[in-house]
């Protein structure tokens, strides 16, 4: 398969696993929240923050778990004036960082910033995707070549599922120089495209109206089908007499009929072949809407009329916050209607939907809108926009995206809990805790999530009957026991002696043990006849230097 080469490559493939492991502060005042509700991670969520972060911090608790995402990243047009910002301190990026991108013959580096920005970002993405889940992501034809490379390289050529055209224009621009580009692509990838299976969708009142019943079939209304087909079918060809006498001969030249002679006297005698009112034309197979499928397969063309425009996108805004900051930063929000088709095609009910360039809050506004009760959106957005907001001091994500989406939650009863990264990471450099320890839990989580791949199930005993805090043993998986012996102080630490492992884990019913500790009391020796002694292999990790 061919491979996209671009400058800072090299570094950018294995960024993901080095960003830092931030948390999320809940922020109860910012949230909208039901009676007697407490903010949680769990259910819809707005989160303030870098994307890049916020999908490294979202890891231990919803890896795995995303049905749909749908980005709206920069289309990288020269006019939007985004920053490329990732902490990258290698050579190749410094005279990057803080720089807006320009246009195009002005920025040579233009397309190589934006893969090395979106690189990192589909990694972890693809880590919360579900195996059942897909990927949806807007662009135009300024990126759409080098986003297809990305993810055939990210998600695997073998999982691409489509290219949507959408028409976004509802009228031609005529200031174009050249053409009026009307459309804009939405890429479609699945994580796993055996798995993935897309959900039809309702027809419209116009391919209903096409389902008639002249002959007043007690069935119901019906869709005339033509007998012939171009397809080869050996049984295909042979006279048909009408119910006026007349005799056709056959199909029409190069074609055949698409059904036996005893296959259509069956469908005749079930009133199924219809000949015209006078009852000599040539016969067609009725299709009774009650028999075909209760939706229809998703087209890849989408047209303003079934799903807005820009300009229908910029009323929604406008019409539900007005004077909005996103006058002069979201200049081309996605109409409401698109994000419920994809929604409606990618997502069934009790799934999770996440948008990591909320932006405006689309995405939340959509499914609320169309699946409050059993759907869920995770939305991140950054405070601040990277070329006028610093300076105007609106943090975007609070005044704009959470805005909307509570102006939604009166109409539909909806509610949000309001996330903020933490400002300094989990771990310091050299992992370093810091002199503010992190809370045991938070420790908790990421120690079993980087070692399982699975989110923690929590200290209620209620969801992880496993967990016993008094000994520190967090969970268990896979035939493996987890311990954390960790106290978020900096009076003693909670070493791993030889009295601490005959008091608890020679039981454990798990023969291998991982165990994180803030001291090892024990050496090479004594874990190898702890392990003849009692069957149970001990594997010692010190907290926080052996995190990954």
């Amino acid at each position: 398969m061919p491979t996209l080469h671009f400058k800072g490559k090299s570094v950018i493939e294995t960024h993901h696993h080095t960003v830092p492991h931030h948390t999320f502060e809940l922020d109860k005042k910012l949230s909208v929240l039901d009676k007697g509700q407490e903010p949680s991670l769990d259910g819809n969520l707005i989160i303030e923050g870098d994307n890049l972060l916020a999908l490294k911090a979202l890891l231990p608790t919803h890896a795995g778990k995303v049905k749909c995402v749908y980005i709206d990243p920069p289309y990288n047009t020269g006019n939007e004036g985004w920053v490329y910002n990732d902490n990258l301190t290698q050579p190749q990026f410094k005279e990057w960082i803080g720089q807006t991108v320009g246009k195009e013959g002005e920025d040579f580096s233009r397309h190589d910033k934006w893969c090395c920005m979106m690189y990192p970002r589909l990694m972890l993405l693809k880590e919360l995707i579900r195996e059942d889940g897909s990927i949806w992501i807007s662009i135009d034809d300024n990126e759409v070549h080098n986003l297809r490379a990305l993810m055939n390289e990210v998600f695997g050529e073998q999982n691409f599922i489509a290219t949507v055209i959408w028409q976004k224009m509802d009228s031609p621009k005529n200031s174009a120089i050249h053409l009026s580009e009307d459309h804009d692509y939405i890429v479609v990838y699945a994580k796993n495209a055996e798995n993935w299976r897309p959900n039809p969708l309702e027809r419209s009142d116009e391919m209903l109206a096409r389902y008639k019943n002249p002959d007043n079939d007690p069935r119901g209304s019906w869709l005339l089908s033509d007998l012939a087909a171009r397809n080869k079918y050996e049984k295909g060809r042979y006279a048909i007499k009408t119910p006026s006498g007349k005799v056709i001969e056959g199909p029409p030249a190069g074609s055949y009929w698409r059904v036996s002679e005893e296959k259509f006297e069956e469908l005749d005698k079930d009133n199924r072949i219809w000949w015209g009112k006078s009852g000599g034309n040539r016969p067609g197979i009725k299709r009774f809407l009650s028999d075909v499928k209760k939706g229809v397969v998703p087209q890849t063309l989408w047209t303003w009329k079934e799903v807005g425009s820009t300009r229908h996108a910029k009323q929604e805004l406008s019409k539900l916050i007005q004077a909005s900051p996103a006058d002069d930063v979201f200049i081309t929000p996605k109409p409401v209607k698109l994000l419920k088709r994809i929604c409606r095609i990618a997502s069934d009910s009790g799934d999770l939907i996440l948008d990591s360039f909320a932006g405006s809050g689309t995405t939340g506004h959509a499914v609320l809108e169309a699946h409050a009760d059993d759907r869920d959106f995770v939305l991140v957005q950054m405070p601040y926009d990277d070329k006028q907001q610093e300076v105007k001091n609106v943090n975007l994500c609070e005044t704009l995206t959470a805005d909307r989406v509570k102006r939604v939650c009166k109409k539909t009863s909806g509610s949000f809990t309001y996330a903020k990264l933490s400002d300094q990471p989990l771990f310091g450099d050299y992992r370093d805790l810091g002199d503010k320890l992190p809370p045991y839990d938070d420790i908790a989580a990421y120690v079993f999530y980087t070692e399982t791949s699975q989110q923690w199930l929590g200290s209620d005993r209620r969801t992880n009957k496993a967990f016993n805090k008094k000994i520190g043993r967090i969970g268990e998986h896979q035939g493996t026991s987890y311990y954390l012996l960790y106290r978020p102080n900096q009076e003693r630490d909670w070493g791993l002696d030889l009295d601490f492992a005959h008091a608890h884990l020679k039981d454990d019913p798990n023969p291998q043990l991982v165990v994180y500790c803030e001291k090892i009391a024990l050496h090479r020796d004594q874990l190898r006849k702890f392990a003849d002694d009692t069957g149970r292999r001990v594997r010692p990790m010190l907290v926080p230097f052996n995190l990954k």
